[in-house]
């Protein structure tokens, strides 16, 4: 740590805290010092044992470079990862399985499923394997001693009863799958959160006497669960509840679960009053009744006119569909724009149109699956629970499929691009001195009030706290207002 270095006094009250030797949940806002809280904390506890756990590889390689010797900064994984039977670990860089033919070798056809649309549609063996493998990495990852039917994803165009009785159907193949992957006789492939399953079902001991625990907001039921028991070691939990923002791999909201001391860091050191102000708007709507606060000494200007245009460093999208979309735009306005995307996933978006034109099922991407032809999928994407795929239908539909995969080569690598095009979900942990932040989040009209779900709410909160400087929000101006007039 820098000298110059001087703490603020909500870090001083957490290592004030930490010393009482007690576990600790720091709920750290946007941008709010979290990192050099951390080391802050290390440094207090610099004569015992530490151990630095994140989720996220890159996280933990920068954290190593950060902390003080006596701090060890692995991810969950490595740590599961050194502990259990290599024949189980050596199993991970087997071939896999394909979805299809580990359907095909539990003895399940297609299915039928009736849709929210009312339509009935097939659920292909692949799709049926691929949802025997997500229900298996999802049970993984949570507390429970065997999988269950939540654990099975099923595709948000299933209409709910429906889903309920293919999870009931498919739960026996999971249970399977779970007991072939465990086998010591086993010579097929298996996912990584198995042998963290495997490892937490140990109930292992960290060798530490202190545990910091990044990004605890993200965290699986099966990792907490393994702090839980950790009783000879003070454990540091911090996080952003608000930025808890992976349902859709089962993850849980594991701040609301941790029982702690808590200490807040609500000062956010990445931009000024303005922005400060409206992310404190939309923590108020999560029920946060402590705004974030910003610095007076960092102009932060906000874009509401659509008529203006500033330059950004970044462009964020709710929605992949939505990313590609910007990244056509940007080509075709002659910009030289990165995307945190891979081709390859552009040109699934290609090469499944092109299927689906054909008369022929997608298996990828999932985005596509359920649909038997194009048709379909315009006919979905016009709907109000299909908007979202209505980017790349245009795109199909007016320059074809050919020109998504001319998009894939003409990425621009993000050190030599214009600025970048990003997801939110990648964008978390990211910021940018001039960001736009687009309007395809999902915004619903209840009784003529604008609303947002609270998965959609935290996934705002992340989109308009990752700018330094200048954000664009005109796209989103009105709707805002909408939303804030209708919580009054």
């Amino acid at each position: 740590m820098p000298s110059l270095f001087k703490p603020t006094l909500e870090q001083i009250a957490v290592v004030d805290a930490v010393r009482a030797g007690n576990d600790l949940k720091i709920k750290a806002y946007a941008g709010a010092g979290k990192t050099s809280t951390l080391r802050l904390i290390a440094q207090e506890l610099s004569s015992r044992r530490g151990s630095y756990l994140a989720f996220n590889k890159e996280i933990a390689d920068q954290a190593r470079l950060g902390f003080p010797a006596n701090v060890s900064a692995r991810t969950v994984h490595s740590l599961a990862y050194s502990s259990v039977p290599s024949r189980l670990t050596a199993r991970v860089n087997l071939p896999g399985e394909a979805p299809h033919e580990l359907a095909m070798r539990y003895g399940l056809g297609a299915v039928e499923a009736e849709l929210i649309t009312g339509k009935m549609a097939e659920i292909t063996p692949f799709e049926i394997g691929r949802m025997i493998t997500d229900g298996l990495g999802r049970f993984c990852r949570s507390p429970e001693p065997q999988p269950e039917p939540f654990h099975i994803p099923v595709d948000e165009k299933v209409n709910d009863q429906a889903a309920r009785s293919l999870r009931e159907f498919l739960l026996p193949s999971v249970v399977r799958l779970w007991n072939e992957s465990i086998d010591p006789r086993g010579r097929s492939a298996i996912i990584p959160d198995v042998y963290l399953k495997v490892w937490a079902e140990t109930k292992p001991r960290i060798d530490s006497d202190f545990i910091l625990f990044d990004e605890a907001q993200d965290s699986d039921g099966v990792m907490l669960a393994t702090l839980g028991i950790q009783d000879h070691a003070q454990i540091i939990y911090v996080g952003d509840p608000y930025q808890q923002i992976y349902e859709w791999r089962g993850a849980v909201n594991a701040m609301s679960q941790i029982n702690a001391t808590e200490c807040a860091l609500t000062e956010s050191f990445r931009f000024g009053e303005t922005f400060a102000a409206l992310a404190s708007r939309i923590l108020s709507l999560l029920g946060e009744k402590t705004p974030i606060r910003g610095q007076g000494t960092i102009g932060s200007i906000l874009v509401e006119d659509p008529s203006v245009s500033p330059p950004v460093d970044a462009i964020l999208c709710r929605k992949n569909v939505t990313a590609i979309w910007q990244l056509a735009a940007g080509v075709e306005s002659g910009h030289k724009p990165a995307i945190r995307m891979s081709p390859s996933e552009i040109t699934a978006f290609a090469d499944g149109a092109d299927l689906l034109l054909d008369g022929r099922r997608a298996y990828k991407p999932l985005a596509f699956a359920l649909f038997e032809t194009w048709k379909e999928v315009q006919s979905f994407a016009q709907s109000a629970v299909g908007r979202d795929l209505l980017p790349i239908v245009r795109i199909v539909d007016e320059v074809g499929t050919e020109y998504l995969r001319s998009l894939a080569r003409r990425i621009t690598p993000e050190a030599n691009a214009d600025y970048v095009i990003s997801t939110v979900h990648r964008a978390k942990g990211l910021q940018w001195k001039r960001v736009k932040v687009t309007n395809d989040f999902r915004f619903k009209n209840i009784d003529g009030r604008l609303t947002l779900e609270e998965d959609e709410m935290r996934l705002l909160y992340v989109a308009l706290t990752r700018a330094q400087h200048v954000m664009d929000v005109s796209e989103l101006r009105d709707d805002l207002l909408r939303l804030f007039k209708a919580s009054r």
